[in-house]
């Protein structure tokens, strides 16, 4: 079998990511007025105002998931992470090598962070890039560059999940049908923990393989520049003062033990608590604020892409939540569920809807009310079906270039060069994931 050339194919037909929000757009408003049966929701003009609801329904949530990017990024390029970057890389001097390192160091990582594994996968692709230039070996850069965005098919299983996260907060908005659901019993249940070590092992096996059935080649690429670090002036400034920001950083992550002492439970682990604490390292790993400004004014540019998209695509949540086509989706596979499939036919929809709706916690939103319900009904305990959905929603992030785009922008890289591997990606999830739903 010859994969560059299905490669070179599939590479033909990406478009941009945002020409892919706007297609996905026109697609999701056509089949919204030919498929809802509603007569409200079949006027062309209530769609636009469904359209125009959603597109500011997820501000919110979108600044959580912005400042956990934006705030992953920092904490990614602190002297502290770059010094573990370049211990990870020291000893690489072939591509295969790279590409094993760079997949299960960022899987891992994104088992705990999703944030700061996207962009320490993106960094760490993006310095092996430049150290093969300095060394002159051959890589598959895009392949490397996929293998940093691997994290993304263990993300939502692990502690910065959005829907076991969400559901374990005491005011989750469906707490009066489930009640609170400790990550205990979704993040740390057996089946989780089977399902990410199995994607983490075959995933790092497949693009093992793919690295010995793919072209290599000498690239061209120039060294990123480094944001200077701010030494001490003679003259204290308070924003030169290392001891300013930590003792602020201290104050954060003691708030942080508070918490925990107060509570001594899972349940204090939520997106907010994790956004805390990640503010409160990357603060003491920066230093002084001079540094820690500067690493931000570099995190937002490659948050820019999504920050833009955020609200087009909550656009289409709104399209598929008020004109009930997310319902008919669901509902469709859940008519024709039993016991032992509602969680198969679960991952598949949450699959199709992520890909519509590229965000966790949105998705969580619209899929939710419908998938507890039908768990209820059958009898499927909640906690599988709410991993189920996480599955589902994690597994299309191989051919949904949302968030992808600050890997794509640190790397240089463009869409339709990496997707043809994270698709070769998704295909080895998907068994992974069936057959641990299947199985617990």
């Amino acid at each position: 079998m010859n994969f560059d050339k299905i490669l070179n194919v599939i590479k033909r037909f990406l478009p941009s990511p945002f020409s892919i929000a706007i297609f996905l757009t026109f697609i999701t408003i056509i089949l919204s007025f030919l498929l809802t049966g509603e007569q409200n929701s079949k006027s062309f003009f209530n769609i636009l105002k469904f359209w125009e609801t959603g597109f500011w329904e997820l501000l919110n949530f979108a600044m959580q998931m912005m400042i956990m990017l934006v705030l992953g990024h920092i904490l990614a390029i602190t002297p502290f992470v770059s010094k573990i970057i370049s211990a990870l890389i020291s000893g690489i001097k072939s591509n295969t090598k790279a590409v094993i390192i760079t997949a299960i160091s960022t899987m891992i990582l994104a088992y705990f962070n999703w944030a700061l594994a996207l962009i320490f996968g993106a960094i760490i692709a993006r310095k092996i890039a430049e150290k093969s230039v300095k060394k002159g070996f051959k890589i598959n850069y895009p392949l490397i560059a996929a293998a940093g965005y691997s994290g993304l098919m263990v993300w939502h299983g692990g502690f910065s999940g959005s829907a076991p996260l969400k559901v374990a907060e005491a005011n989750h908005f469906l707490v009066s049908k489930i009640g609170v659901i400790p990550i205990d019993k979704t993040i740390l249940s057996t089946m989780n923990i089977f399902s990410a070590i199995s994607v983490i092992t075959l995933v790092s096996l497949s693009l093992w393989f793919l690295s010995k059935k793919t072209n290599t080649a000498k690239i061209s690429i120039k060294p990123e520049k480094q944001n200077k670090i701010v030494e001490k002036s003679k003259k204290f400034k308070i924003d030169n003062s290392s001891v300013f920001l930590r003792i602020f950083a201290l104050l954060m992550l003691f708030a942080v033990v508070v918490r925990v002492y107060e509570q001594i439970s899972y349940k204090v682990i939520n997106i907010n608590f994790i956004n805390f604490v990640l503010f409160a390292l990357a603060l003491w790993f920066h230093k002084n604020v001079k540094n820690f400004l500067q690493a931000l004014n570099s995190a937002i540019k490659g948050s820019a892409g999504i920050l833009i998209q955020f609200p087009i695509y909550a656009g289409i949540m709104g399209i598929m939540k008020y004109s009930g086509l997310s319902d008919i989706l669901t509902q469709f596979f859940v008519s024709i569920s039993t016991e032992n499939t509602l969680p198969i036919y679960t991952f598949i929809s949450a699959g199709i809807v992520n890909i519509f709706v590229p965000s966790g916690g949105g998705q969580w939103a619209v899929q939710g009310p419908v998938i507890v319900e039908a768990a209820q009904n059958i009898g499927v305990p909640v906690q599988k079906i709410i991993m189920a959905l996480a599955y589902g929603d994690e597994i299309t992030n191989m051919i949904q270039p949302f968030w992808a785009l600050p890997l794509l922008g640190i790397t240089g890289l463009k869409a339709k060069d990496i997707f043809p591997y994270t698709l070769f990606i998704m295909l080895i999830g998907i068994v992974v994931f069936v057959f641990s739903l299947l199985i617990f």
